[in-house]
């Protein structure tokens, strides 16, 4: 099992990691918040938050599976090396667990406030659907070999592609109404600074170990920033 090579970059890491933990989790009040003082989700897409549901249910199983499990930890450094450490850090299943707690309040404040004529589109329930059935069919395949590494890999493979999406139906709505109230401009911009933290904290982690994760950490990270600057944009 790898360990760090700089107690510096280690404290940096840490630092980071927890800091991108705290700009994410305070990213959900100011929409909780706005909801509960309106009484109403009216302004607030539906579709988002049943992507975002999906997406941090999926983030939460690939962070606290890697995390937690033995068995998959022991894949993870036969298929890498175990010179390497794992991707995931204790502030990554905290925020995961409570991305996925404060979506279901929004959901549940979504059933009880004046939501006007807005519903989730049949669009997005047949997405979220075909995703959950995927990754059924996909632990289905993985049980009889046991390959559970492969198994959380196609769930972080859903929340990066509901990462992508996720943002698209609130956008078009903001753009048909010609406005955002309803929604709040906060939540974007501190996702935005957690997705900065994020990023700069495996970048450190690659960079004490000598390298490169970037490709991955593009491919995992890069949606989070540059769809949360369309708001500020």
């Amino acid at each position: 099992m790898a360990s760090w090579n700089s107690t510096s970059l280690e404290v940096l890491y840490e630092v980071l990691g927890w800091s991108a933990f705290a700009s994410w989790s305070v990213s959900f009040y100011p929409q909780v918040i706005l909801n509960f003082r309106r009484k109403s989700v009216v302004g607030l897409n539906f579709d988002f938050v049943v992507l975002n549901l999906t997406k941090h249910s999926s983030y939460l199983i690939y962070n606290a599976t890697l995390y937690f499990s033995a068995a998959v930890q022991r894949q993870y450094y036969e298929k890498y090396g175990y010179g390497q450490m794992i991707p995931v850090a204790a502030n990554d299943v905290a925020f995961s667990i409570h991305a996925v707690l404060l979506t279901a309040i929004m959901l549940v404040q979504i059933a009880i406030y004046d939501r006007g004529s807005q519903k989730i589109s049949k669009i997005s329930l047949v997405i979220v659907s075909a995703v959950w059935l995927t990754a059924a069919v996909c632990f289905f395949i993985a049980l009889p070999t046991h390959s559970w590494l492969w198994l959380i890999s196609i769930f972080n493979s859903i929340q990066v592609f509901m990462t992508v999406i996720k943002y698209i139906p609130q956008v078009f709505m903001n753009f048909g109404r010609k406005s955002t109230d309803g929604f709040s401009i906060g939540n974007i911009l501190l996702d935005f600074l957690g997705g900065v933290a994020n990023y700069a904290q495996m970048t450190v982690q690659s960079i004490d170990q000598s390298m490169l994760f970037l490709g991955q950490l593009l491919w995992e990270y890069w949606e989070d920033v540059t769809f949360s600057g369309i708001y500020i944009l």
